[in-house]
């Protein structure tokens, strides 16, 4: 493999910057157990953040990709001793080993991400690969020739050959792919893309749900799974063992439902769906929650290598859960699957077939698993939890691994915990990014009564919200504080310290774009420029309503958006700044991309203007570079 980057050279770039926008989007949980700094300095620095886990195939070395420190490190196993801490370019969000055992393989995510190859003996950097923006799992072919490596914001995968050490292919697959996994063919790669793309207002009379992306190995055609109605925030994926069935999990949310209470699941459930590999389709919806007991914020899925075990982290609620093979593909499953639209949710749950296990730290993300032990990166906690799966009816016991002294936490990092923390909300059904990922979007409408009923809203993203006051599509809460407020309050149905709220204030207000998949090496490129100028003129007059620097002058508007539904005919000037990944547009979601909404929508377009079709894509492409 060709060395692009000696091992000083990725430790001054490490030192130099730490790529923090592009990695916003790795944070989760919870507040409980850890002591907080005092004083709001910059977080970058202070904590491990453990995100993502591999085990050697004998148990006895773990490696630990620490987002947050842009480190990876060599755990020997069992006694949890460090021997290596090696610095990445860019913050590690996955690893993967070779068949041998004798590579690993990290995703450093970036605008400009690469992979970097090490040799686990040693540690010695074999080399590394550019690939796209916000790298992320990283995946081997059974015969270690293929890399293939899910660039989430460029909506594509890499393929790498890593006896080349070069990309050789990009190909095309869902919205923000986030994970992936290989069948033991190596025929096939599954990509879970962490996002619907649909039309979301009412007039619209068809499914909302994300796609699974088959990806073929050896000719790169795609195929698509569509998963079930209102299936949002898929985070892991694995396949068994026997190649039949492929495990993803995600959120399956009522949103055609006004969210009145958020027990038994009436807002969001916590599933896994089962994929048939065969027929490539969803088997079964399986909702992991119990009776007064959400299961809220799956993330990583794994198998043990005997097939007997489907293990998932619960990153809201800090905890394993467990299910044996066999009882998840029974028809004993079946009374799990949530039933959108009723009450109760689940129907005839009873006693739930999932073992869940309380882990010691909070956070758990990334799982590896080695014989009958499984390992969770525990993000806020700089530990990594490990559980021993014992026979049938005896109650796991969970360890800890520290990879750092315990970890003082900010007022901002204590809003970030508290953001992503479910066991704040009543019976942890939930947490504040459910329905805000990465404190953006979920991609859906919903019908909050903060403004009514029967007026379905486009969820919005938080970035900036703190700087783009007042709140909401009707701006009914007068500032991003109060609108956190009654989120705790009416959404997450709890009451909580007023310390709290200021907190999540502190860490919304810290958030800062990511930069755009559209900009070339880091800035606008011709097209974009051009669009600049006309967004800037007086024959678009874009910029009255949406000026620089947030790309909004803060006020309601009626451009001509109004449907019988709704209560009034202005609404709230949205800031512009990530454009790109807010879409569906408008306040109800009725266009998929930017373009239909200046096409069909004449949105902001003098009617009597004649636009060109040029004149519309520089405009769609300098917008979708802010």
């Amino acid at each position: 493999m060709r060395m692009a980057l000696s091992r000083r050279a990725l430790e001054e770039r490490c030192r130099a910057g730490r790529f923090v926008p592009a990695l916003s989007l790795l944070v989760f949980l919870c507040a409980v157990g850890c002591k907080v700094a005092a004083g709001d300095d910059a977080d970058a620095g202070k904590y491990q953040g453990p995100c993502a886990l591999a085990v050697a195939k004998d148990g006895k070395m773990l490696y630990v990709a620490g987002a947050d420190a842009c480190k990876v490190l060599w755990v020997e196993l069992p006694g949890g001793k460090i021997v290596r801490r090696i610095a990445v370019p860019a913050a590690p969000t996955g690893l993967a080993l070779s068949p041998d055992g004798k590579k690993l393989v990290v995703a450093c995510a970036a605008p400009r991400s690469m992979v970097a190859v090490f040799a686990t003996a040693s540690g010695k950097l074999l080399g590394t690969v550019p690939v796209g923006h916000t790298a992320m799992s990283p995946t081997i072919s059974p015969d270690g020739r293929r890399l293939y490596v899910c660039n989430r914001f460029n909506n594509d995968v890499s393929v790498v050959d890593l006896d080349a050490g070069k990309e050789v292919a990009r190909v095309r697959v869902g919205r923000e792919p986030i994970a992936a996994a290989i069948t033991p063919d190596g025929k096939s790669l599954l990509v879970a893309n962490l996002l619907p793309l649909a039309r979301t207002d009412r007039l619209f009379e068809g499914d909302v749900r994300p796609v699974v992306t088959v990806v073929d190995a050896r000719t790169h055609e795609t195929a698509a799974i569509e998963l079930a109605h209102g299936a949002n925030g898929l985070r892991g994926i694995c396949v068994t063992p026997d190649g039949k069935f492929a495990l993803v999990t995600h959120l399956l949310s009522n949103f055609e439902s006004l969210p009145i209470r958020v027990e038994g699941g009436w807002i969001n459930t916590n599933v896994v769906s089962v994929i048939d590999l065969q027929q490539r389709k969803v088997l079964r919806v399986i909702g992991m929650d119990a009776p007064g007991n959400g299961a809220a914020n799956p993330w990583d899925v794994a198998c043990t290598a005997d097939g007997k075990f489907i293990c998932v982290s619960l990153a809201g609620t800090h905890e394993l859960c467990v299910i044996e093979t066999a009882d998840l593909l029974s028809q004993d499953a079946e009374r799990m699957t949530p039933m959108m639209g009723v009450w109760p949710i689940y129907t005839g749950l009873g006693t739930s077939l999932w073992w869940r296990v309380k882990l010691p730290g909070k956070g758990p993300r990334g799982l590896a698993i080695a014989g009958s032990q499984v390992y969770a990166a525990q993000y806020f906690s700089d530990t990594v939890a490990a559980v021993e799966l014992p026979a049938k009816d005896e109650t796991p016991v969970a360890a800890s691994i520290a990879l750092g002294p315990s970890p003082q936490w900010s007022r901002q990092r204590l809003g970030e915990v508290l953001f992503h923390d479910a066991t704040i909300c009543y019976q942890q059904w939930q947490s504040c990014a459910s329905c805000h990922p990465d404190a953006r979007i979920d991609g859906l409408n919903w019908d909050l009564l903060n403004d009514g009923e029967g007026n379905p809203k486009n969820t919005k993203s938080l970035l900036l919200a703190h700087r783009t006051e007042p709140a909401m599509w009707e701006g009914v809460r007068t500032s991003a504080k109060e609108a956190v407020r009654s989120g705790i309050e009416h959404v997450l149905f709890a009451r909580r310290p007023e310390q709290e709220a200021a907190a999540i204030d502190a860490y919304l207000e810290s958030l800062r774009p990511v930069p755009s998949p559209h900009l070339i090496d880091g800035r606008l490129g011709p097209a974009a420029v051009r669009g600049r100028k006309l967004f800037e003129s007086e024959r678009s007059g874009c910029a009255r309503c949406h000026p620089a620097p947030l790309y909004t002058d803060l006020k309601s508007h009626d451009v001509g958006t109004r449907r019988a539904h709704d209560r009034t005919e202005s609404f709230d000037t949205p800031n512009l700044v990530e454009a790109w990944r807010t879409a569906p547009y408008l306040h109800d979601g009725r266009y998929t991309t930017m373009k239909d909404l200046f096409l069909e929508g004449r949105h902001g377009l003098h009617r009597g203007s004649t636009w060109s079709e040029r004149d519309i894509d520089d405009l769609v492409e300098y917008l979708l570079s802010l």
